[in-house]
């Protein structure tokens, strides 16, 4: 007999089955679900947590007011200038009185009066101040902020009426006016416009700043000329000087906010 050849037994070669996807998610019993081999990425879950817009896109959603000082102002002079046109005559008059900056006033209860007064337009929203109150502050926000247009409206205001009113009480004192003189009608915003057209001058260029000052400035000599109201018209001159004095500051502030804004 033939020796039994065995056979050749070929070398087992260990196969490597290619990894199982990811069955994380499939639903059991059901075949022919496709499995994709690709990396899955994490799927971010939202937290419920708002998402804070950048400074960009919030000044673009909520729109910057640009002169809110003067806005707010102009509605008070307009709801003041609307009572003043359909009140009752007697009415009026004891509001207008009670908010004079009157000497007799001024001694009493001087902080008051000075704030209510500068809450009327003297000829209501037909006055050229009007018109001055709207351009020039607004010209002047846009350069200083409101706070500080604020500081020098108030200051042509308060210390024109004082420079004004002081020499009235001392002349009443003396006996040179009558005692009547102590409760003369002054209110309105006429002394705060000059002062800030004062102050806005030294913010222009030469060019515009001297006929500007002028032309504002003849147009105040005009009226004491015509000597129709001296007290008030010296008052007008009084605070334009005021606004003048301020360049110092006004221009500092405004060189500041626009070294701020750069």
């Amino acid at each position: 007999m033939e020796p039994a050849v065995e056979p050749a037994v070929e070398p087992t070669v260990a196969r490597t089955s290619p990894p199982l996807p990811d069955v994380c998610g499939l639903l059991d019993g059901i075949p022919g679900q496709r499995v994709s081999h690709q990396v899955t990425r994490p799927v971010e879950v939202s937290t419920g947590a708002p998402v804070e817009a950048s400074p960009r896109v919030r000044r673009r959603s909520l729109p910057r007011i640009p002169v809110p000082f003067t806005l707010s102002y102009a509605v008070v002079l307009a709801v003041t200038s609307y009572v003043a046109a359909y009140a009752d005559p007697a009415l009026l008059h004891a509001l207008h009185q009670g908010s004079s900056t009157d000497v007799a006033h001024l001694l009493i209860a001087p902080a008051q009066v000075l704030i209510a007064s500068a809450l009327w337009v003297a000829g209501g929203l037909v006055s050229p101040f009007t018109l001055g109150f709207l351009v020039v502050l607004t010209a002047l926000e846009r350069r200083l902020g409101g706070a500080r247009t604020a500081v020098v409206f108030l200051l042509g205001h308060v210390l024109a009426t004082l420079a004004t009113e002081v020499p009235v009480g001392l002349a009443v004192l003396v006996g040179h006016l009558p005692d009547s003189s102590l409760h003369r009608l002054d209110y309105g915003i006429s002394f705060g416009v000059a002062a800030s057209v004062g102050a806005l001058a030294g913010l222009l260029r030469p060019w515009l700043r001297w006929p500007l000052l002028t032309a504002f400035g003849g147009m105040l000599l005009q009226d004491l000329i015509a000597f129709t109201d001296p007290l008030t018209n010296w008052g007008h001159l009084i605070a334009l000087s005021i606004g003048v004095g301020t360049w110092p500051w006004v221009r500092r502030w405004s060189r500041e906010r626009t070294e701020g804004a750069s």
